[in-house]
């Protein structure tokens, strides 16, 4: 045995560069791996009372649950061939004469068993971590939902492997009804496949009928919400503002949350929607922050490019957009009418003729107006 075990580590040594560049403790731990492995198969053939040798005991049950960490599966794999592979290269002289066939026929029967053992470890390995990543997983989705970011994101973040920015969270519907469950879970795997196949970062949480995403790794939300839309149930799917790292994407969460809540006030949006685009709908629900957006970045800039400019976007926009009657009221040409429209798309990126522009334009002045009284 004490041959074999040697036999094998040099074959290791030789044969696997990851072998060669493990750490001396891993090195150990995986050398007395195989020797077990070895002294388990020679005490099995020692005793052929016993149809099966006692793997899962005997041989894995010396290495320290970090081991499994530290060798992936298909390096686990590897590492059995080559112990094989010695242990047949001495078959004829272990073996007794004329029993050369018997023994390699427990050799290929103790590969069996050793091939299934190893696979059992790693998947109870796999379970137990993916139970433990999934609860990480919530909390992270459930402290952004909930706005409550603290120092135990970050690390439970890094713990998830996540290093991906910027980052955006996507909000719609399940379709099941908030039953979650199995039926919840299969839902997140499916959009799992779909991050992997568009190589973002995902996390993922349902809330009652709301399932939450968290994604990273594009400079575009848009475009990355558009590879999952089609997976969600009916309804809306709104997508948060980009932000630069996963502390800071509690915003994004809170504006897809309230675009969310306030989107049936805007029952032909596209699919997916921007959270900003519904930003009049949830300025009339209620959401402070869209209401503070709508006068700091549309009603002040119009105030600070002078009353005409206010005088004349409320103006045209009341007399229905026309032109004509907007110049005849303020008593100005229409070109000047025009000059000034252009003015309001430069200041604050809106286009007063459109339909959606003008409705949140007009609600951006009311607003203002009621915020600038107050003070």
């Amino acid at each position: 045995m004490g041959a074999l075990g040697t036999a094998a580590m040099l074959a290791m040594d030789r044969r696997l560069r990851w072998f060669r560049a493990m750490s001396a403790e891993h090195r150990s731990w995986l050398g007395l791996l195989a020797q077990a492995a070895i002294a388990a198969f020679v005490d099995w053939v020692k005793h052929p009372e016993r149809t099966r040798p006692a793997v899962a005991g005997e041989v894995f049950g010396t290495a320290p649950r970090e081991l499994a960490r530290a060798v992936t599966l298909q390096q686990a794999v590897e590492m059995v061939r080559v112990i094989v592979d010695v242990v047949e290269s001495q078959v004829d002289e272990l073996a007794a004469p004329g029993g050369e066939a018997e023994l390699r026929e427990a050799v290929l029967r103790y590969t069996r068993e050793i091939a299934f053992g190893t696979a059992q470890v790693y998947a109870r390995t796999a379970e137990a971590r993916g139970a433990w990543d999934a609860r990480l997983e919530a909390l992270v989705v459930e402290s952004l939902v909930r706005g409550e970011v603290d120092e135990g994101l970050q690390s439970w973040a890094s713990a998830l492997n996540w290093s991906f920015s910027p980052v955006t969270v996507i909000v719609g519907t399940t379709g099941d009804g908030g039953s979650g469950g199995t039926e919840a879970e299969g839902l997140i795997d499916e959009f799992r496949m779909v991050a992997r196949r568009a190589r973002l970062d995902l996390l993922a949480g349902v809330h009652g009928s709301r399932l939450v995403l968290v994604v990273g790794g594009s400079s575009d939300p848009l475009a990355a919400a558009g590879h999952f839309a089609g997976h969600f149930g009916p309804g809306p799917v709104v997508v948060g503002p980009p932000a630069a790292d996963l502390q800071s994407a509690v915003g994004s969460a809170g504006a897809a949350l309230a675009g969310l809540r306030a989107a049936d006030g805007w029952p032909e949006a596209p699919r997916p929607v921007l959270a900003s685009d519904l930003l009049p709908e949830r300025a009339l629900d209620g959401d402070d922050l869209a209401r503070t957006a709508l006068v700091t970045e549309v009603y002040e800039p119009l105030l600070r490019g002078g009353t005409a400019l206010l005088d004349t976007v409320m103006t045209y926009l009341e007399q229905g957009n026309s032109l004509e009657a907007t110049a005849r009221l303020l008593f100005v040409h229409p070109n000047t009418v025009r000059y000034r429209l252009r003015r309001v798309t430069e200041l604050t990126g809106i286009t007063a003729a459109d339909g959606r522009g003008g409705f949140t334009l007009w609600t951006a002045v009311i607003l203002g107006r009621l915020a600038h009284k107050e003070t």
